[in-house]
């Protein structure tokens, strides 16, 4: 599955829980929700994956991010009232730190879910892309 194809099943099982639950949850309820609905397609899922950031060769931070779908596509999930450039941020910093090119940010704390495709490289006139 190309990553095209896999982060628009992703964006279709994030509206499915969306549409299920609405917003008002604890960001782990949709993690959890999003993870079964993700496996329900045949698709791997691994939830709070560590990562290590390294600075002049040793460990500086750790952190976990959300989500890694089919060993390709790293998931950020929110649970907040809109979308902040921060939350991009901290996508592309994952990204980078584990070597991924791609990732979805998804926000299911709004009315309708917010969501952004990611790249750990800048692409001219695809970044944005809703």
């Amino acid at each position: 599955m190309e990553h095209e194809e896999l982060t628009e099943v992703i964006i279709g099982c994030a509206m499915t829980v969306h549409n299920a639950l609405g917003p008002g949850f604890l960001e782990s309820v949709y993690q959890k929700a999003l993870a079964h609905e993700l496996r329900k397609q045949g698709l791997a899922v691994v939830c709070d994956c560590p990562l290590k950031v390294y600075y002049d060769g040793i460990v500086v931070g750790e952190f976990e991010a959300d989500m890694m779908v089919e060993e390709t596509v790293l998931v950020e999930n929110k649970a907040v009232q809109t979308l902040i450039s921060k939350h991009e941020v901290q996508l592309v910093n994952y990204l980078t730190t584990t070597g991924t090119d791609i990732g979805l940010l998804l926000n299911f704390g709004a009315d309708r879910l917010q969501f952004k495709r990611k790249h750990r490289t800048y692409r001219p006139g695809r970044e944005g892309q809703e």
